[in-house]
């Protein structure tokens, strides 16, 4: 009975934890070669995970072509996606910079207009391809970067990259793994293509795969058993490399970079009195449980726990997009007044500089949120020291926040 109950516990946490996502795939045959939508889709399906996809795909099609196709834009158009992938031809992002932003950038950003008008919390990501095996000997002669792998993928790279930041999207950096895998093995990187140095094999998709699913699901690969056709050694040397090249990198390929990700923290202020900040990410509503029957929507507010030691909260930022949820366990111990002594440091703007002396025998962290949460600046002021920090920030309004280790004061600045 009590091993019933076990799996039982153990298969409703999965279902819990299952995540269902829709994604419409627009490029061409690096994109259909190996069906790397189903890979996706079964290595999700392999982690409790369910993937509805779509696809547009002609041969050798471009982002300007699919800016007019009726196919892409009823297929945008048909339903709240939670993601939608954008590929380019595989030569026209390496091409010469200038030549890139007339014929390639104009037409990420009609796309992507297209993706977020549709539904604004949908995520565009753009595909960073891979250069070819032997570069591109048709366009070698016109610019060197295309006479090798290594010129051709950086180029590609770095035209991908720059499409996901100008356009408020995301990164799937297939084109990065394939230059590390040719760094780490490269018999193994040679097997990534098909006969003709250019499209994947079904190595080259699997690696694709797992770098889209750690991508979109903020998920390790590895230790999926889904293997494809490859084999579970390969495939599980291709899931190490996925992780490596996405888990420790997201802010590189601005993964996660519009998800609510709560985060706060509080002051005590009294006898059962708190205060709570959040400095939550890409949240625009909040909600508090002080677990005693009370709550609050306030951004920011102060609750009296009535005297308690301790007190368990629940806070949930939210946006229209998706909420996080964390749990606080405040504090208050046997508790004794005490002022708290950064109330007494003055915090100057001046010239877009701040002003400011640490009278403590304690090192001070001066640091400043946009209101979305995101750390601008983190500055160390030595104990007993005066100091200046240029700030250089645009106009309008931050917080910012004065911590000792023991005590933290939180203020609103208002740059005019």
């Amino acid at each position: 009975m009590k091993h019933l109950l076990l799996v039982l516990a153990v298969l409703i946490a999965a279902i819990v934890n299952a995540q269902d996502k829709s994604i419409l795939f627009l490029g061409n045959s690096y994109t259909y070669t190996a069906n790397l939508p189903q890979m996706v889709y079964e290595l999700a399906l392999a982690n409790g995970d369910t993937i509805y996809h779509e696809s547009n795909t002609p041969g050798g099609y471009t982002l300007e072509g699919h800016s007019t196709n009726n196919s892409t834009l009823t297929k945008i158009a048909s339903r709240d996606w939670d993601f939608v992938v954008l590929q380019e031809q595989s030569q026209r992002p390496s091409f010469p910079p200038t030549q890139v932003a007339d014929d390639v950038y104009p037409y990420a950003a009609i796309l992507v207009d297209s993706i977020k008008s549709n539904y604004e919390c949908t995520e565009p990501v753009f595909f960073m391809t891979w250069g070819r095996r032997d570069g591109d000997q048709q366009n070698c002669q016109f610019y060197a970067p295309l006479c090798t792998f290594e010129g051709m993928n950086a180029r590609l790279r770095e035209s991908y990259t720059e499409m996901a930041d100008v356009n408020d999207a995301t990164v799937a950096p297939c084109g990065a793994a394939w230059q590390q895998m040719k760094l780490d093995n490269p018999t193994f990187w040679n097997g990534l293509y098909s006969g003709d140095g250019s499209h994947p094999s079904a190595w080259g998709t699997y690696l694709n795969a797992c770098i889209f699913y750690a991508t979109m699901f903020r998920e390790s690969p590895v230790g999926l058993d889904y293997y494809a056709s490859i084999g579970q050694a390969d495939a599980e040397v291709l899931q190490q490399l996925a992780e490596d090249m996405v888990m420790d990198s997201l802010d590189n390929w601005f993964v996660g970079h519009q998800d609510v990700v709560a985060d706060a923290s509080y002051n005590v202020l009294g006898s059962g009195v708190a205060e709570f900040i959040q400095s939550s990410a890409n949240a625009t509503e909040h909600y508090w449980d002080f677990g005693n029957g009370q709550t609050s929507t306030e951004s920011n507010p102060t609750h009296n726990f009535l005297g308690a030691t301790v007190a368990e909260v629940e806070y949930i930022a939210s946006s229209e997009c998706g909420s996080d949820t964390i749990q606080l366990e405040v504090l208050f111990g046997p508790f004794s007044v005490e002022e708290n002594p950064l109330y007494e440091i003055d915090v100057i703007v001046q010239d877009n500089r701040i002003l400011t002396s640490n009278d403590l025998n304690s090192d001070l962290t001066i640091s400043i949120f946009d209101l979305s949460g995101k750390v601008i600046l983190a500055e160390s002021i030595g104990a007993n020291t005066q100091s200046t920090i240029d700030i250089n920030l645009n106009k309008g309004l931050y917080l910012i926040r004065l911590d000792d280790g023991k005590h933290q004061s939180t203020r609103k600045l208002f740059l005019r």
